[in-house]
């Protein structure tokens, strides 16, 4: 199948699940030239949640030229910023820390250097963070939380700079900006403890959530799970069901899983998002049955980026993924910090890459993305 030379399909419409294009903010204008059509914006700190409710704001959900277009926000607490917020939630009150006991506390090892405390934002509060982004997302109807997560690869960004580092004005505050990494690195427990709340509102207010995991991949299953645990879907054996009255309603029960399902618990609100995606999913083969596995109660898609999964020799792992993530599961993302032509490239090339791995030719498969993405942004009230 010769996929490299058709046209590409871009009339049908081409959704970016994850992107970043608040880290500069300027690119908000190249937003209304772009070929896709719709963007998923991620937050990510406190310096971005109001920016991206600002692009939202100025380029939300509108007409062009006959076409619906989506600039759908997200706002959430990424991992790698995880370390500023402290827990104040209930079960582990304990009032405001000092600035140099909470970093004492979520990092690892313990920072001694005291020019390094001071160069670290104020702890705020997790009641305030969930606060804000119930907020947002009370605004927002629309809204997702993300990009939220686990790394255990991550090193908080310590005082030196790297040597050949130039910085870019356009660039938002509060992201790493060219300094070394110091050797601290975020307490996995806090970090499932920032994560689990921000699942819990998910759960609550029954939106989406964009998922970072790395170096993580077992424990973010973990973690998600243990928010459903207790609401997992009961499948039951043929044994169980009832008998059919007609063969149109056998054919019915085949193809509705729901018929065929049954949840522990039914109350609202769940303490589970109805619906994750896995951003650049990077995990082994292995592990997605679990997500998989027909008693999880949230639906699970997996989302590839050509900036993360294939950009070194572990692309391997991603090509076996991608064959066994169901067709109605996958998702496509740019994963870049900027709007403009770039983004547009990097999606065809993710486009053309799945399409090639699953065999479909550019018009199925653009098709079949574009319902996925609306699936996991709207779920059932798809537009």
């Amino acid at each position: 199948m010769a996929l490299e030379a058709d046209s590409f399909p871009w009339h049908i419409g081409v959704y970016d699940a994850h992107c970043h294009p608040t880290d500069t903010a300027a690119s908000i204008d190249n937003i209304p030239k772009l070929k896709v059509r719709a963007l998923t914006i991620m937050a990510t700190r406190n310096e971005d949640q109001t920016i991206v409710a600002e692009f939202a704001d100025r380029l939300g959900s509108r007409i062009e030229q006959g076409e619906e277009r989506y600039l759908i926000p997200a706002f959430g607490w990424h991992p790698w910023f995880s370390h500023q917020i402290y827990d104040d939630l209930p079960l582990h009150a304990s009032g405001p820390p000092t600035k140099e006991q909470h970093y004492g506390r979520v990092l690892t090892p313990i920072p001694e250097n005291e020019d390094f405390i001071r160069s670290l934002p104020e702890p705020r509060s997790l009641s305030g963070l969930l606060q804000q982004i119930r907020s947002h997302l009370e605004q927002y109807p629309m809204a997702l939380i993300g990009e939220v997560g686990l790394d255990r690869s991550f090193r908080v960004p310590g005082l030196e700079m790297l040597d050949d580092y130039e910085e870019d004005p356009a660039l938002t505050s509060g992201s790493r900006a060219g300094r070394r990494l110091s050797p601290h690195r975020v307490e996995l427990e806090h970090q499932q403890r920032i994560l689990t709340a921000q699942l819990n509102l998910a759960g609550e207010l029954q939106r989406s959530v964009s998922v970072h995991g790395v170096a993580a991949h077992g424990i973010v299953y973990e973690t998600l799970a243990q928010t459903w645990h207790g609401y997992e879907r009961r499948v039951r054996t043929k044994r169980e069901r009832k008998p059919r009255a007609s063969a149109d309603e056998a054919h019915h029960d085949d193809d509705d899983s729901e018929s065929q399902i049954t949840s522990s618990k039914t109350s609202l609100p769940r303490p589970y998002p109805p619906r994750i995606c896995l951003h650049s999913y990077s995990g082994p083969p292995d592990t997605l049955r679990h997500y998989l596995q027909p008693s999880v109660p949230s639906t699970i898609f997996f989302s590839f980026s050509r900036l993360v999964n294939f950009r070194s020799p572990a692309s391997k792992k991603a090509v076996d993924v991608i064959k066994a993530v169901p067709d109605d599961k996958i998702l496509v993302e740019s994963d870049i910090h900027v709007a403009g032509d770039k983004m547009d490239e990097l999606m065809e090339e993710i486009v053309r890459t799945i399409c090639r791995i699953k065999g479909w030719t550019l018009e199925h498969g653009v098709k079949q993305l574009a319902s996925n993405w609306k699936n996991f942004v709207f779920g059932q009230n798809v537009p």
